[in-house]
């Protein structure tokens, strides 16, 4: 089967231009049905879900993979503001705490991996790779040099990011206080500081190049996170994320996402659909059950804790908490990054572990 690639080049300049509109046309509309609702996060979720349409019709549309890095470079520069006092306070304070939240999820996600796979519903140790509650493209990186099935892996990983995107974005409109519901007011084209505009993305594309030559995972994301997030602690920096350009970048993640869901892998793996789903619902409950648990612990709000525990989806989850006034975006970016920080250095040994033993 040709890739959507290698189906694009083949294509006249027309019917690629048509296809493109497509896709621009049902992003805008979507995302301006659920922008009406008072959803937060409607531009990724508009994109994701035009993509995920567009690519299960066989059209052969593909997004060039520097287009997701850019999003996820602007996405990280974004919220790394939230790296201040308060972001280390909550492992310093809480740390006990935000360690058993993160291992109970990893332990939950492992538990119900090799329930897949010790009943045989997935192929192999597929449904242990496919479980990991975070860093998709690692896990479906390392599923395949174990012998997993990437393909399902990617569907297992990605449908779960798409489910968790849209749960938490359903859960912070229920938090929109009474008279609030209109559609939110979005400032595209209001004046911006072209050169601190300018050095934001400088120092964030600089961030995300030695996070690159470092190695680190994630280097798009976590390299403008932490280290520009450093840099605009010291106050030597203050940074400029215009509204459109955000927008532009949730989009480029939207497509990113979407596009992943060709058609021929989604007829692979409906038989199995039921399965997954609820190996996913369960997850997303017992996250659930680790927000209440925060609540009462910690005395914070609920959509704080719920996004915190939420599994998965680092860069989508920021989206919607950045969305959502009431959040504390502190909080949820320090449970979130330290589950995926754990999953980075631990997550591909679990795997194996449990795998082991399917």
């Amino acid at each position: 089967m040709k890739t959507p690639e290698a189906k694009e080049a083949g294509l006249p300049l027309p019917q690629v231009l048509f296809r493109w509109l497509l896709l621009l046309t049902l992003s805008g509309a979507i995302a301006y049905g659920v922008d009406s609702m008072g959803l937060p996060a409607a531009l990724l979720l508009g994109p994701l879900v035009a993509g995920i349409i567009v690519s299960c019709s066989n059209l052969g549309i593909s997004l060039n993979k520097h287009a997701f890095t850019f999003g996820q470079v602007v996405v990280g520069i974004s919220v790394s503001v939230v790296l201040n006092g308060a972001f280390f306070s909550a492992f310093w304070s809480d740390g006990l705490l935000v360690a058993m939240v993160v291992i109970a999820t990893v332990a939950a996600s492992s538990l119900l991996g090799w329930l897949l796979s010790r009943t045989r519903v997935l192929p192999g140790t597929t449904g242990v790779w496919g479980s990991s509650p975070g860093a998709a493209s690692v896990m479906v990186l390392m599923a395949g040099e174990f012998g997993a099935d990437m393909r399902l892996v990617a569907f297992m990983q990605y449908l779960r990011v798409i489910i968790v995107t849209v749960a938490a974005a359903f859960v912070a409109s229920l938090w929109v206080t009474p008279g609030a519901s209109a559609a939110p007011v979005h400032h595209f084209f209001a004046p911006i500081h072209v050169g601190t505009v300018a050095l934001t993305l400088v120092v964030a594309l600089i961030a995300a190049y030695v996070a690159r030559l470092l190695r680190l995972p994630a280097a798009s994301f976590l390299g403008p996170f932490f280290f520009g997030g450093l840099l605009h602690l010291t106050g030597w920096i203050s940074y400029e994320v215009p509204e459109l350009l955000l927008g532009l970048s949730y989009a480029l993640i939207g497509w990113t996402i979407g596009l992943k869901f060709e058609r021929d892998v989604l007829l692979y793996a409906m038989r199995r659909l039921p399965h997954i789903l609820a190996a996913i619902i369960a997850l997303l409950l017992f996250s659930g059950s680790l927000a209440v648990l925060l609540v009462y612990a910690l005395e914070i709000d609920l959509l704080t804790a719920y996004l915190a525990t939420s599994p998965g989806g680092l860069d989508s989850v920021a989206i919607i908490a950045a969305a959502s006034k009431s959040v504390d975006l502190t909080f949820v970016m320090a449970i979130q990054t330290a589950r995926f920080l754990f999953l980075l250095a631990f997550g591909p040994a679990i795997s194996r572990f449990v795998a082991a033993r399917s």
